[in-house]
């Protein structure tokens, strides 16, 4: 337990180690982690202490461990490595994985590392190089296991005694014809339990569709939800078999997704770590803040068109932010609900009507009532209940505005491919905002003059 809490205490004020003893001891702590513990121990640290447990990484561990960092993390290690040092990571890991990493160098650099690799890995890497990043045939791996349907299981069983070992998350052999070109698959348990004497025809399952390489990897991820996959095949339009996606990729990709819209609901760029440079956090953060400034300038604007009007009754001046504030809320639950169902993909056209109808209702019925208790309450707390209706039937139109704009916002944002987890939330700050104080402040003139 001792030496434990000593480990941890090393970690913790990493960046001020002077003590070679200590640097020696952290660095043979770290070398004895599994791979992904030394990776999260390499994420969790700030900058400095980052690259001091790079430096004490045995180069062996290198290519894994940097293969389990985020983009974010890999870019940094990477753009002080020369090609040959950068082909050197890449000797022990999946050409899939050695994709992920390459793709995070600038264009110029790839060639160069192609250059270094061997020749059996660069043609690997370059084949799913083809395809973009984002895409089934830029997620899958090269490293399947095929057989033909002629094969009796005996044959095939010798044929797999021949490897030293199967490639991970191997649960299926996939089928294929003379010319490459995928028509089912030979799960494992089959192929373990049945007579050696039955052939691969009379076993193999052929409902099972291949992916296509230019699937988009979100599809990729609701498909392998949907079944349960552990791995699935990938062919390219002809139905020739290209490699196949395994459950952890997929996993990776849900993950990012999850970050992206997590990240983009508070306005921040999916390139910033909880441990970003100043310099590369704040440029990311300002140009939101700029937009939203934009937002607030044009909200203030309507604030001024009924400056006279606000003059005249004070009390306009303090319930005019729980209009805004109401509407922001209602339609932030609203865009949070949608955003989720694009990501799932569960929204459609067949189902879009729907959609707006019931957030249309919901809208309705919740400003309806938040609507009463305002203007109950205004009402009282001032004695006017003139101000009472006002902001009661404000606050009913901007709810029914938040719940509409909140439905509609990301549906079209995603039409003209722009992330709507990133500008759907200031988009709808905007409305609400606008259409909160124009509401309030619009039946304030007419009722007050």
């Amino acid at each position: 337990m001792a030496t434990k809490a000593r480990q941890l205490s090393l970690l913790a004020k990493i960046d001020q180690i002077v003590d070679p003893v200590d640097i020696k001891r952290l660095g043979h702590m770290l070398n004895n982690l599994p791979i992904p513990d030394i990776a999260h121990q390499i994420e969790s640290a700030p900058p400095r202490a980052r690259r001091i447990l790079w430096e004490l990484l045995d180069e062996e561990f290198e290519g894994e461990v940097i293969g389990e960092l985020s983009e974010q993390v890999q870019q940094e290690f990477l753009s002080e490595m020369d090609s040959a040092e950068i082909a050197s990571l890449f000797e022990d890991l999946d050409p899939d994985d050695i994709v992920d990493i390459m793709q995070q160098l600038p264009d110029q650099v790839i060639p160069e590392v192609l250059q270094a690799m061997g020749e059996q890995d660069r043609k690997r890497v370059e084949s799913i190089l083809t395809y973009d990043q984002y895409t089934a045939g830029g997620l899958m791996n090269t490293d399947t296991v095929t057989v033909r349907p002629d094969l009796t299981l005996d044959v095939v069983l010798r044929y797999l005694r021949r490897h030293e070992e199967l490639p991970e998350d191997t649960d299926n052999l996939f089928v294929v014809n003379r010319n490459d070109q995928f028509v089912g698959i030979l799960p494992i348990r089959k192929l373990l339990t049945g007579s050696t004497n039955l052939t691969v025809r009379e076993l193999m399952s052929t409902d099972v569709e291949a992916i296509p390489a230019s699937l988009p990897d979100s599809d990729v991820a609701q498909l392998f939800e949907r079944n349960d996959w552990v791995s699935a095949p990938v062919v390219d339009t002809d139905g020739k078999l290209l490699g196949r996606i395994t459950i952890d990729d997929v996993v990776d990709v849900i993950i990012e997704d999850a970050d992206q819209s997590l990240l983009g609901l508070g306005g921040l760029s999916d390139e910033e770590s909880t441990f970003s440079s100043v310099r590369h956090a704040a440029p990311g953060r300002a140009l939101w803040l700029c937009v939203n400034l934009g937002a607030c300038l044009l909200a203030s604007s309507v604030v001024n068109l009924f400056a006279d009007t606000i003059d005249k009754v004070v009390a306009l001046a303090v319930l005019m932010p729980i209009v805004a504030n109401m509407g922001g809320v209602a339609g932030h639950q609203t865009l949070t609900v949608v955003v989720r169902g694009l990501a799932l993909g569960h929204i459609t056209r067949n189902n879009l009507r729907w959609l707006f109808s019931k957030e249309f209702f919901v809208g309705a019925i919740n400003g309806m009532l938040l609507a009463t208790l305002i203007g109950v309450v205004a009402s009282l707390w001032f004695r006017d209940h003139t101000i009472g209706l006002i902001i009661a039937a404000a606050m009913a139109i901007n709810l029914l505005t938040a719940a509409v704009a909140g439905a509609v916002l990301p549906v079209a944002l995603k039409a003209m491919r722009i992330d709507p987890a990133l500008a759907g939330s200031m988009a709808l700050t905007a409305v609400t905002d606008v259409m909160g104080f124009f509401a309030f402040l619009g039946l304030a003139t007419v009722f007050y003059g």
